[in-house]
């Protein structure tokens, strides 16, 4: 199988080179991409004195624009397994083959990482806890699957699943709504227990006040996109 790990990189020069350095020393088997979003920082400068395989954006298009940017990618590239890890480090790559195994055996089209199976590594503040839980719920009614961490960009996913998404991906805060897409067209999404660790550097661009628009927002998202079909 040819595998691609999608990096999805916005203001992360604390980061990136260890995440990077990880995949090459560790897990050399692995072709990766990183989507620049036109980050502020010096990542883009990082990415091109290190000679790492990336692709810069000319202007700022969120989480899923970027993450769709690595869809068309490996779409176009014909690769048959992608694998989304984000580039603050929290996603450890030794879950990946986990992640492709768990697909490959029940024949899913995408498995995602869930810190919540098993309660084990780093689990998030309480607030944020109870916003996933939330969105969550709305999961379960709106397509029928439980998810229990519908926020994890931890995620594997089949060759038509990636171009599924390299034609069709949610934009502001994606990776619910992808869930929600998915299902709501025929194709089978499963998680399986991962460990995840806390970021090492820089700052998340949730905080509280965000954690709470995101709920509100994904929410309303979900349920539009449920009786759109």
């Amino acid at each position: 199988m040819r595998i691609l790990i999608i990096i999805p990189c916005y203001n992360e020069e604390k980061n990136i080179e260890r995440v990077v350095n990880n995949l090459q020393k560790n897990f050399p088997q692995y072709d990766y991409l990183i989507v620049n979003d036109c980050s502020t920082d010096t990542t883009k400068e990082i990415c091109k004195e290190k000679q790492y395989n990336y692709v810069s954006l000319c202007t700022n298009l969120g989480i899923g624009g970027g993450v769709q940017t690595g869809y068309i990618y490996a779409a176009e590239k014909g690769y048959d397994v992608t694998v989304q890890v984000d580039g603050d480090g929290q996603h450890d790559p030794a879950y990946i083959e986990k992640l492709i195994d768990v697909m490959q055996a029940n024949e899913a089209d995408m498995v995602i990482g869930s810190r919540f199976i098993q309660n084990q590594g780093f689990q998030t503040s309480a607030s944020r806890r109870l916003g996933i839980r939330i969105i969550n719920a709305v999961i379960g009614l709106c397509s029928g699957v439980k998810i229990t961490d519908s926020t994890s960009g931890f995620r594997a996913c089949s060759k038509r699943m990636t171009e599924f998404f390299a034609k069709n991906y949610a934009q502001d805060y994606p990776e619910p709504e992808a869930i929600v897409a998915a299902t709501l067209h025929g194709y089978k999404v499963m998680e399986c227990p991962v460990e995840m660790r806390a970021r090492e550097g820089g700052t998340s661009s949730i905080n509280l006040v965000r954690s709470i628009y995101y709920m509100i927002k994904v929410t309303c998202a979900i349920i539009l996109q449920r009786f759109a079909r």
